[in-house]
């Protein structure tokens, strides 16, 4: 059997506070198969998104293993391990963080531009990415000429620019109506199927984490299987 792609070992991560040290997660065990589409779903508070935070580099651990490929991302200088974080993941949060002087097109293809990649090369695969996501019309236009839903949208080509192994969404459908939420929904099952990625979503929406091969519950810092 091929080793996992993601393993997660007894992962704790607490953070000081004015009072009392905060205890966020307590022992985190997960492992994820390349391929996998899993919804971690819990209420808000419970660590999803200190967890994802920490799968993808952006935070750092208290104590525990994170491994990618059988690599400990934390044994990983910092300059390493942004390369691996521009290289190896995409991000998709609830506020998309586009940056406001910018075309679509150039937020999309920004993160080629931080990996040191031709520009040339970028703006003809961010001009593919926004025509798959349903924006090949909208490339010079800046976010705020655009609904939310396409906001996201952006968001999502943008996280895909770097043909990332893993994509962690971190409730993408949050901010919009139950429709737009639908078709962003759909957008991620559909391009996590025809590239191949290992999707990771955290969410509380308990339909949307319906449409997922494997569900894990996150409650008081840790994680269990759901059916």
């Amino acid at each position: 059997m091929d080793a996992p792609l993601i393993r997660i070992q007894n992962l704790h991560k607490t953070y000081d506070a004015e009072t009392k040290p905060v205890e966020v997660l307590r022992g985190v065990e997960l492992e994820v198969s390349q391929g996998e589409a899993v919804a971690l779903i819990g209420s808000s508070g419970s660590g999803k998104s200190t967890f994802l935070h920490i799968l993808g580099t952006l935070d750092t651990p208290s104590s525990g293993r994170v491994q990618v490929e059988n690599k400990n991302l934390f044994d990983l200088s910092e300059a390493e391990r942004s390369h691996y974080r521009n290289e190896t993941i995409g991000f998709v949060f609830q506020f998309h963080h586009l940056l406001p002087m910018l075309t679509c097109l150039e937020n999309t293809f920004l993160p080629g531009l931080i990996g040191g990649r031709p520009k040339k090369e970028l703006k003809k695969n961010a001009e593919t990415l926004l025509d798959q996501v349903g924006l090949g019309h909208r490339l010079k236009h800046r976010p705020a000429e655009l609904s939310g839903g396409e906001q996201q949208r952006v968001a999502i080509a943008r996280a895909l620019m770097m043909n990332p192994k893993i994509l962690l969404a971190d409730e993408p459908t949050g901010n919009l109506d139950s429709r737009t939420g639908e078709e962003v929904a759909d957008l991620l099952m559909s391009l996590r199927q025809k590239n191949g990625m290992t999707l990771i979503v955290a969410t509380h929406n308990e339909h949307l984490s319906t449409r997922f091969s494997r569900r894990v519950l996150m409650k008081d810092g840790r994680v269990s299987q759901l059916p």
